[in-house]
């Protein structure tokens, strides 16, 4: 009995001992970078409020050809895109523009009517929408 008592406490303190060591790999650490922080929209309208009810976060990544024009549409929800290569400009039905390169975010207007126009490359971003189940993530609008 007394030596299943050593092994156990040998094997214990042995444990806790290697817990304590430091780990000999040469591994990066693990950095975090705030891409964009903001309360407002690239044209500085300020966000209201998210969506009421239950959440539902919808992730999509989209590839748009170069020398395209998309429609013009809205957002119900406060919403941001990665860009991860390509050039976008954003353009509001009232002639405001903002032009965006791979590595910036674009934080998106919202009920505002506005579109993308991509240069001499196909544009790829990720955009993250927080809406609700049901809740369309974009809405074609008349460009009147």
């Amino acid at each position: 009995m007394k030596l299943t008592a050593l092994a156990l406490f040998v094997c214990t303190a042995g444990f806790a001992l290697a817990q304590q060591t430091p780990p000999t790999s040469t591994a990066p650490a693990v950095k975090s970078e705030i891409l964009a922080k903001s309360t407002s929209s690239w044209d500085g309208t300020p966000y209201q409020s998210y969506p009421s009810g239950q959440p539902e976060v919808t992730v999509v990544k989209i590839t748009i050809p170069a020398h395209t024009t998309l429609k013009w549409h809205t957002h119900p929800m406060p919403n941001a895109g990665y860009i991860l290569s390509g050039e976008l400009t954003v353009e509001k039905k009232d002639g405001t523009k903002k032009h965006f390169v791979a590595g910036e975010v674009v934080t998106e207007t919202v009920n505002s009517i506005h579109r993308g126009i991509t240069g001499d490359e196909p544009v790829v971003l990720i955009v993250f929408y927080p809406g609700t189940p049901g809740m369309p993530i974009s809405q074609t609008a008349s460009a009147q």
